[in-house]
Formats: C-alpha cells, structure tokens, sequence
C-alpha cells in the first residue's frame, strides 16, 4: 500500500474487489503475502479498473449491472402479494397510536399526567420515516419473504437505526463482517442473495456482485441514485467532484466509487481551506499540506495542481442542507474570482442533490424553535440511530440556537432515575441526570430522524410520561 499513499483502507478493499480470485486471496484468514507481492496484486486490480472506466463511463457500467437479470430493484420487484403483506406487516411493526394522536393535533401537542406530572409534548410538522427508508426496509423484508430458504446477506446496515437492523437479523439475514481493510465477501457463496442498503453500494462492490452467482436486491435510496446521477454529468464534463460528505460514511463511500475524480469537504471550515488553496491566498495550505489533510478524503490519483481548475458540487444527502448550500455559494465565487464570471459555467457546476426528506425535517425543527411557543420547551428530544447523519443535524439545529436537546437511539436510553443517555453534538455519548424537573410540569418539542419508526418514538414519550408521574406520587 506505501505505492499509493493517498488511498484510503476502503479504497484499497473496493480495489480488491475488482477480480474475485485476488479478493478471496488477500481475504481475512488467507496467508499474508509478501509487500512486493502486494503491491503487485494492487497495481493489477488498478489497472483493471482503469481498463473499465476508459472502455465506458462508471454511470454506463452501472446500467450494465442493474440491468441483469438476477438484479432487482424498482418500486416492487417481486410478486405484488408480497409486497401488499410486507407493508401490512411493517405498518403493525412501525407505527404509533400516541404518534398518530400528536399528528391529529392542529397544534401537533399532546398532555399526559396531572399536577407536577404533566407532560406536554409538540412534536415537530415533519419527522420520523422517510418514504427512502420505508422502501429500503420493505424491499429487504419482501426479499426475505421471496426467498424464505436462500442464504442472505446485507453488505451494511439497512439503515442507521439499530431496532431496525436488529430485526433484520432476527429473520437471519447476515451482514457482512467489516474488518480493518474491507469487507469479508468471501462468505458470500453461489445462490444466496445479497441485499444492498439504503445508502448505496460501492461500484466495485457492485461489479464484483456481478461476476457471482447470487441475486442482488437494491434498496438504494432515489435520493442517493439522484447524486450518482450528477457525479456522472461531472465525469463526463471532465470535472472534479467535490463532495460535502463524511468520509467514512457509507453513502459517500458509494457515491466517491461513482466518481472519477473526486475531493471530499465534511464541513464550511474544510471547504474554506480548500478555497483558499485555489486562489493561492497568503496562508493557505501548501500542496503538502493539503494533499496530508484530505488524503482518506480524495480519489487516488488526485493532483491539486491539475484536478480543481474544474469542479461540481455534489453532497452525501443526509447533511445539513444549509451548510450544503453555504458550500456551494463559496466555490461558485472562488472560481469566478479565479477564472472570471463569464466562465463560471466552464469552471464551476452545481446541481440541487439535497435530499428532500431531509430538508423538510431541519426546517421543521427550525420553525419549532423559531416559534413563540418555543420560550416554554424545557428541552427537544431528538431521536435516531446514534449513527445517522440526518439525525445528528436536527439535534445540531437547536442546539447552535441556544436550546437544551438531548439525541437518543433507544428507549432504554431514558432511565426511571431520572437520567438520559445522549449523543452530544461533539459526537460523545454522555449521561446527564436529573434532567426532567420533577417539582412541576414540563414542555418537551419532539423530534426523529428519517430512520426512526413512530413506534420507537412512542416508547421514548412512555418513559418519560412514566418517569414524571411516579415523580409525581412520591
């Protein structure tokens, strides 16, 4: 690997995946091969996959792949009676009377308990489960249905919601063991079937799919489908891809397979950096500099000097929709500055590949604290996977406004002694007690993230509708 020092470990992996034989050798448990041995079967995999990318555009490959016929996907690729079971099933499963009661409210608000024990929630005008995430998980249950005695896999988690992956392994689906350098395909034998997740697979995943006898079921979010599709128009302009994304985020994984050259920013201050390297302003990193800073955030065979004098705009879809577009403005005007407005069109391209589900919710949670009603919360709950993107921004959103807000994955997460356990905005997990008072009634604003069942929900506002009325006994 010291022949490509700007490869990431994923990158490296994804290459190993372009001819099976050599994937299978240098799997976990295979016998180590010498460095120059390697660095040999790497340059090999590099090379079959420039072969594939100079015969057709990685969007035209792609085509390819999803056109076979053991690849599924669409709205409902197998028979319509399981489909209509699934969503009968997923409807028992995922949804909420308290929910649905809060829904019914033109103030979206809720009482429970009396006295020093009442709670009142509001929850927010968007929230909880996407259509995205309802597809995603549908499919994989009605694959689970269609092919009840195959062996099958998931490449990752469905969705960054732990019940809901949790419930996949309950129907004995297997996810793929991750390791330090990879992913452990080798499990994967003749016949079984291989789900792909709502995030999106690699595209050398996806090609080396292709070559094994297994069916494919493609979960992928529209959404994300939509960013390939601008990705693509960047290769074919010849333009680098910036990326407004989390480098070790699944989505941007995928998506940065799509690309043919590629940098990714995770926030304003990195695209400032990069700006400012661009225009060569008093300060700015140097090349070195530069190219340590984002190597785990760069295409292979990235070259500053070469490959940002032409750049698109695209973004992992569960960022902050705001910053996305703040990042957009800054590079429009760096290269109208560096190359001058009437070529901005030559130098420059953004495309809105924001997702709308995600939009929708941020505003939603900026409009309840934008509110006069929002002077009485005593606090949002904000809940989702500890690891989901779009959840981390909703909490992000009251808490840069000055509010208390506390980010939770599970129920259990709200204990009877008056303690939550939270993800902070810094990423740590923390507990915080006494966080209810418990000598008066309290105002809560709910919010979910676009991975988050309405059941999950309810089961948080039990606790706490519990917690402040045993309060209220003693």
């Amino acid at each position: 690997m010291a022949a490509f020092p700007n490869m990431t470990l994923l990158q490296h992996s994804s290459l190993l995946l372009l001819l099976p034989a050599c994937a299978l050798a240098l799997r976990v448990g295979a016998p180590a091969r010498a460095p120059a041995q390697r660095q040999a079967v790497t340059s090999v995999l590099m090379q079959e996959g420039a072969a594939v990318s100079d015969a057709v555009t990685k969007r035209a490959e792609r085509r390819r792949i999803m056109g076979m016929d053991k690849y599924k996907r669409g709205g409902q690729p197998f028979e319509k009676a399981i489909h209509t079971s699934v969503a009968g099933k997923m409807a028992t499963k995922f949804k909420s009377e308290l929910v649905e009661e809060l829904k019914q409210d033109t103030f979206r608000q809720m009482k429970r308990g009396e006295g020093n024990g009442a709670v009142t929630f509001t929850l927010a005008k968007e929230y909880g489960f996407c259509w995205g995430v309802e597809r995603s998980i549908e499919l994989a249950w009605a694959a689970r249905d269609a092919y009840p005695d195959k062996k099958m896999h998931i490449t990752n988690e469905l969705i960054h919601n732990p019940g809901v992956n949790d419930m996949l392994k309950d129907m004995d689906i297997k996810f793929i063991e991750q390791t330090k350098v990879g992913k452990r395909f080798d499990t994967v034998e003749e016949g079984d079937v291989v789900i792909l997740p709502a995030f999106g697979a690699s595209l050398e995943e996806m090609q080396y799919l292709a070559k094994r006898e297994v069916t494919v079921v493609d979960t992928t979010c529209p959404w994300v489908s939509k960013v390939w599709n601008v990705v693509d128009k960047h290769q074919v302009a010849g333009m680098t891809s910036v990326i407004h994304g989390k480098y070790k985020h699944e989505e941007a994984v995928a998506t940065a397979s799509m690309c043919e050259t590629y940098i990714m920013v995770k926030d304003m201050d990195e695209a400032t950096e990069l700006a400012s390297y661009i225009l060569g302003e008093p300060g700015s990193l140097t090349t070195e500099a530069l190219m340590e800073k984002f190597k785990n955030a760069m295409s292979p065979h990235f070259d500053p000097k070469k490959h940002l004098k032409k750049l698109g705009l695209a973004n992992q879809t569960t960022m902050y929709k705001k910053e996305t577009q703040a990042i957009g403005k800054l590079f429009e005007k760096t290269m109208m500055t560096k190359y001058g407005a009437e070529n901005i069109n030559e130098h420059y391209a953004a495309f809105d590949t924001i997702c709308d589900a995600t939009q929708v919710r941020q505003d939603a949670i900026t409009e309840m604290i934008e509110s006069e009603a929002a002077k009485e919360l005593d606090c949002i709950l904000v809940v989702g996977g500890w690891d989901s993107s779009n959840t981390a921004h909703l909490l992000e959103i009251p808490v840069h406004a000055g509010f208390t807000a506390y980010h939770v994955n599970v129920p259990s997460c709200i204990a009877p002694e008056n303690t939550i356990q939270h993800r902070t905005v810094a990423g740590e997990i923390v507990t915080t007690a006494n966080f209810l008072p418990l000598d008066r009634p309290v105002r809560i604003g709910i919010t979910s993230g676009a991975s988050t069942p309405d059941s999950v929900v309810q089961e948080c506002l039990e606790r706490i509708v519990l917690l402040k009325s045993v309060a209220a006994t003693q």
